[in-house]
């Protein structure tokens, strides 16, 4: 089976990992995750991914309660690293070969992202996880995503969520609502439509890089987007 796209950027939100569980990491759901990922990169696929931290930062909301929104953005961004630690280590004992790249310094733990040496790295066959966020407060993960996506050329932003895909309605309330197959940036900006927040849904659209919002705990649902299969939502330009 040939592959849409030769290289990816994959978004996944820190509660993705958690599965069932309050917050921290199900390892169970990771281990399905990382078979997912494994799955498109045998077929040739360059995978980048950047990964939220709200599954840990959840464990520590009542400490974060009041705090400053900067030094509060700083330690989700610690909680996105640790993440992606985790979801590396994971990888490589799948057979995976794994690079964690974080945007704040923690030279002792990862190494920091450059965007040259990611790109190699993908093209040496490496899933590449960054970390960190942009390295700045006030900007969520979603605008990291569609900032690495840019950066390193990928040919789409995969948003992966708990939903296959975006709908007219919620469909938890609204059993009618239908999903849309593809979408323009234009029309979903016009239905004001949820896709990533509006700073990276921005990015997107300027830089003309498509977007797929899909559910990542559909089996086989990243392998059917990367093949070009009728799956997810397509945001395109």
């Amino acid at each position: 089976m040939t592959a849409a796209y030769q290289r990816i950027l994959l978004k996944l939100s820190g509660e993705a990992l958690m599965g069932e569980d309050a917050y921290g990491i199900n390892q169970e759901v990771v281990s399905r995750i990382v078979a997912e990922v494994a799955e498109v990169s045998r077929l040739g696929v360059q995978v980048g991914v950047v990964i939220g931290g709200g599954n840990i930062f959840r464990g520590m909301a009542g400490a974060a309660s009041g705090m400053d929104r900067a030094t509060a953005d700083y330690m989700g961004m610690l909680a996105t690293v640790m993440n992606a630690m985790a979801l590396a280590d994971a990888m490589r004992a799948a057979g995976l070969n794994a690079r964690v790249q974080s945007a704040l310094r923690i030279d002792q733990v990862v190494e920091p992202y450059i965007r040259g040496k990611a790109i190699r790295y993908l093209e040496e066959g490496r899933v590449v996880v960054f970390g960190a966020g942009t390295g700045n407060p006030f900007f969520t993960t979603d605008t990291a995503a569609a900032l690495r996506g840019a950066e390193i050329g990928a040919q789409i932003v995969l948003k992966a969520t708990k939903v296959d895909g975006i709908y007219t309605a919620d469909p938890k309330l609204d059993s009618s609502a239908e999903r849309f197959s593809r979408i323009s940036f234009d029309e979903a900006i016009a239905r004001d439509l949820k896709v990533l927040d509006a700073t990276a849904f921005a990015l997107c659209r300027d830089q003309k890089l498509p977007i797929n919002v899909f559910s990542i705990f559909k089996p086989g649902a990243l392998k059917r987007v990367v093949t070009g299969e009728d799956e997810g939502t397509l945001v395109y330009c």
